[in-house]
């Protein structure tokens, strides 16, 4: 790769000349001299078409040829224009289940970081990506590889990649399941067609032109960059921000009704679903600037990212109330006699997966569909653990991929990651809010695809009971009721009642108390996921008694878990990086797994162990029985022994057991056959195996007592030549028996029919000799 004008020279990946901003290029194997500067902003260079247009001829030509493109040179557009309106319309990038699942899980991973990914490696389900024009690669800056080494521990030198997804892909990327369902990017990708061209025509100065996805990346980068956002928002007129002022103390979702209401519209527009919003006033005004969008049928929303913004200041004032609360609680003993302290489910859920890769348990799982509550039930008696807590766990892993195949490859998340890094995206996910809702005790468990629920406004109340831990019980010991109260005090409680009002008549179900969602986060998911310690009358996992003797602490694991929420993944790599444990046997055989170990590493291992515990930690045993289990399997000993070693050294117990498992005591040939016939007369099977007839129906060798069948023969033809020799085939299913004929051989006719003398073989003949 080289400078433009010079002569090209191939150098190695990553000693490319420094430059402003690198090439982006459509595959890893090839080095092509940069076509055009990009001068634009670290946004704007993620427009598809820019980044069409710095590809060098000959790859632009390629990849239209990939996509089966063809460019017209007779249109005004010229040939990059018309490659990205042909790319926006590839029908992968809204159905995902047409690509690999290694590619699908990349394209989210890039989704995730905001369109622009860092990695060490070439991950897994690249090349697909790549190759149908969705994701694009180059070398990173020398500063954000340097930073990239720095977070994650890699060797300075080392390639380090910048996957970029295209501004026109990311705004059409729907939502996943473990994503938040009331963000700007998975409102924007669901939005109708009139609210898209609305808001790109605000944004691009001009009305918009098909397709709408590109019309939308100038709108995007307002809306998704942090810094851009709250200086739009400034912008709006006073009866706009009082508007979205009402909306954010309500909850952030109103139906058409309320909004004209609150915007004192005297206007109303009824249509089939009700009163229907007019394309003017603030309303209108919020909608087009991607600040309210509308929801089917006749509701709108504000999103997490303006919602945030709106209420800041109202947040600050809660900080100095409860700052005064926090005060007065803290000056009190509330230290129970007896506690339950919280694990981190890192090791159950581990257990889930390996236990999920069992035959009996993988046929019941379908793509899409919800988990059966009958396997839940038996996960739960099996680990030992209560049915709320393992279903919260079981639809977390599985939105998370770790029941998913491609969770034991070692270049693509989950697999990647360690151990200890499990609880952090595990509370993500709950976090986000779309892969577990508290307000339907069963509904994960009901067989249901994940976009055909609609999800609960739960998420602002875990936000709500986060904010009272961090304020009350961090690190020390809180009545339950007073905490409880303090949640139920919170000025947005007022709004997520009527939230969950209407929530409830949609889905058709009794609208949920707020102190009952507050006693599940607490009490359930909060423990379950390893960040609160509840204290007082428990005994085992179950509450003996009331909830007035009972007590909450937000243990240092939650603490942690918030703290890397807040301030980013540099400050999760400072965390997990001191609590980092390696592998190690223990006795009998048992393998203890750290936190240091990769969650494939673990995974692999599924074929030939057997569990032991998932409690404070996963152990696993390695056992004559387990290891004929995973030669049964197609793994050989030396196979299994390596993905051993990986994790921990062998015990000289496990090296001896892997010698005698790898020890051959003897080979054998496999024939297929047709079939068996037993002869017991020595003299009859030395005549059907010489017999011309006959000699081809059989295979030689053949055990002794009887003839192996050709494959390919049928049982009657066998008994017809046999029956042509006098000696008769007495079928019986599914046994082949061969006995001397009393009666003569019959003659064959010359049209080659049966003589009438030929019977079949009864089935209740006697098999003896006559």
């Amino acid at each position: 790769m080289t400078e433009r004008g010079s002569r090209r020279t191939k150098l190695p990946l990553g000693a490319a000349p420094r430059r402003s901003t690198p090439p982006l290029v459509p595959t890893l194997q090839e080095d092509e001299p940069h076509a055009a500067p990009l001068p634009l902003g670290p946004r704007a260079e993620r427009r598809l078409e820019t980044i069409l247009r710095s590809l060098p001829p000959k790859e632009l030509a390629a990849l239209a040829e990939r996509n089966d493109i063809v460019v017209d040179p007779k249109k005004r557009l010229d040939e990059p224009a018309q490659v990205a309106r042909a790319l926006v319309r590839l029908p992968e990038i809204r159905e995902l289940d047409r690509l690999p699942p290694a590619s699908a899980t990349l394209l989210r991973r890039i989704a995730e970081a905001g369109g622009a990914l860092l990695v060490g490696s070439v991950p897994a389900g690249l090349d697909a990506l790549v190759r149908r024009g969705l994701v694009f690669a180059r070398l990173a800056e020398d500063e954000i590889a340097d930073e990239h080494r720095r977070q994650h521990g890699a060797r300075a030198g080392g390639h380090v990649l910048e996957l970029v997804l295209p501004t026109a892909f990311l705004v059409q990327l729907k939502a996943a399941e473990g994503d938040d369902p009331r963000s700007l990017r998975a409102l924007l990708a669901e939005a109708p067609f009139e609210t898209a061209s609305a808001v790109a025509t605000h944004y691009l100065g001009r009305p918009s032109t098909p397709p709408i996805a590109l019309s939308l990346e100038p709108a995007w980068e307002v809306l998704g960059d942090a810094a851009a956002l709250p200086l739009e928002l400034s912008r709006i007129s006073h009866q706009e921000r009082r508007l979205l002022d009402q909306l954010e103390q309500v909850g952030g979702e109103v139906d058409t009704q309320e909004l004209m209401d609150l915007e004192r519209e005297p206007m109303r527009i009824r249509g089939a679903y009700g009163v229907t919003a007019g394309r003017r006033g603030a309303a209108f005004s919020l909608e087009k600037r991607g600040f309210l969008f509308p929801l089917h049928p006749n509701r709108y929303v504000l999103p997490t990212e303006v919602a945030a913004l709106v209420g800041a200041e109202r947040r600050g004032e809660r900080e100095q109330r409860r700052e005064r609360i926090r005060e007065q609680v803290v000056d009190e003993d509330h230290l129970p006699r007896r506690a339950r302290f919280s694990a981190d489910p890192a090791p159950f859920v581990l257990g889930l997966a390996l236990a999920i890769r069992e035959a009996s348990a993988a046929g019941e799982l379908k793509p899409g569909l919800g988990t059966p509550r009958s396997l839940v039930g038996r996960l739960a008696q099996r680990f030992g653990r209560v049915p709320e807590e393992t279903g919260l766990l079981v639809a977390l892993s599985r939105a998370t991929g770790l029941w998913d195949a491609s969770a034991s490859s070692l270049v693509a998340r989950p697999g990647t990651l360690r151990v200890g890094e499990l609880q952090h995206t595990l509370f993500e996910t709950w976090r986000r809010g779309g892969a577990w809702d508290e307000a339907r005790s069963d509904a994960e468990l009901l067989r249901l695809a994940p976009d055909a629920r609609d999800p609960s406004p739960v998420g602002v109340l875990r936000e709500i009971v986060l904010e009272a831990l961090v304020d009350l019980a961090e690190g020390q010991w809180v009545p339950f009721r007073a905490l409880s109260d303090y949640i139920e005090a919170d000025p947005r409680m007022g709004g997520l009642r009527r939230l969950f009002e209407r929530w409830a008549k949609r889905v058709v179900l009794e609208p949920p108390s707020e102190s009952w969602l507050v006693e599940r986060i607490l009490l359930e998911s909060l423990p379950a996921l390893g960040l609160v310690d509840v204290g007082g009358a428990v005994a085992d996992r179950t509450v003996a008694v009331g909830l007035d003797g009972l007590a909450v602490r937000f243990n240092s694991r939650g603490r942690e878990l918030v703290t890397v929420a807040r301030h980013g993944p540099e400050r999760e790599t400072s965390l997990s990086a001191g609590r980092a444990a390696a592998s190690e046997f223990g006795a009998d055989l048992q393998l203890r797994i750290g936190s240091a170990a990769r969650v494939a590493e673990v995974l692999d291992l599924a074929a030939f162990v057997d569990l032991v515990t998932a409690d404070a930690r996963l152990e696993v045993e390695i056992s004559a029985t387990s290891l004929g289990r995973g030669l049964s399997a197609g793994l050989d000993a030396a196979d299994m022994r390596r993905r051993v070693e990986v994790l921990a050294a062998l015990s000289p117990a496990a090296v001896r057991l892997f010698e005698e498992a790898s020890v051959v005591l003897g080979r054998g040939t496999f024939t297929p056959a047709a079939g068996f016939l037993w002869v017991d007369d020595v003299e009859l099977r030395e005549l059907l195996r010489t017999r011309q007839g006959t000699a081809d129906l059989f295979l030689e060798p053949s055990p002794e007592g009887g003839l192996l069948v050709a494959p390919g023969i049928e049982p009657e033809r066998v008994a017809r030549r046999c029956r042509a020799l006098g000696v008769e085939v007495q079928l019986e299913e599914p046994v082949m028996r061969a006995r001397r004929s009393t009666a003569p051989p019959p003659r064959q006719s010359d049209s080659g029919r049966r003589p009438l003398s030929w019977r079949p073989p009864a089935l209740g003949e006697s098999s003896s000799r006559d």
